[in-house]
């Protein structure tokens, strides 16, 4: 199983699609239109992921997620994060910088044209087949644990 693609609502369904595809290098894979009119489009790339964007005027409750980071893509390398912060600022955005994090693995955020928060991780250390907790101290710092301290549920 895999996450086909996850699904944003945005203002501007032109700006946001063009925006997605030059960023990320996105194919149009689909359209969605009511009465004739496009509403929405399933956005690909060549590894089979997808980005499907919804005009937030009809979606369900108008979710707004400004400021919040959706999703994370992986990326290969702290390499490919500065490429895509060289993509991502060519085109106007805002971005966090890449952040080296140690044992954290690296990240970069990109702001989207509706303020989402799309995330990019390189040396990403979860996995399935450990735990690895982080405990951030408000300040930039952070510590790491391996004990859950969630109680299980049931």
């Amino acid at each position: 199983m895999r996450i086909r693609h996850v699904k944003l609502p945005v203002s501007d369904l032109r700006r946001s699609a063009a925006w997605y595809r030059e960023l990320l290098g996105l194919s149009l894979a689909g359209e969605f239109a009511e009465a004739g009119v496009v509403r929405g489009v399933q956005l690909m790339h060549p590894s089979g992921f997808g980005i499907a964007l919804r005009e937030r005027a009809f979606c369900a409750g108008t979710p707004d997620l400004g400021g919040f980071d959706v999703f994370a893509l992986e990326v290969d390398s702290v390499d490919e994060l500065h490429r895509i912060a060289a993509v991502a600022t060519g085109m106007g955005a805002e971005i966090s910088g890449v952040g080296d994090r140690g044992e954290y693995g690296a990240a970069l955020d990109v702001i989207d044209p509706d303020g989402h928060v799309v995330r990019f991780l390189a040396n990403n250390p979860f996995r399935a087949d450990r735990f690895l907790g982080v405990d951030f101290d408000g300040a930039g710092g952070f510590t790491v644990y391996t004990e859950p301290t969630l109680p299980a549920q049931g």
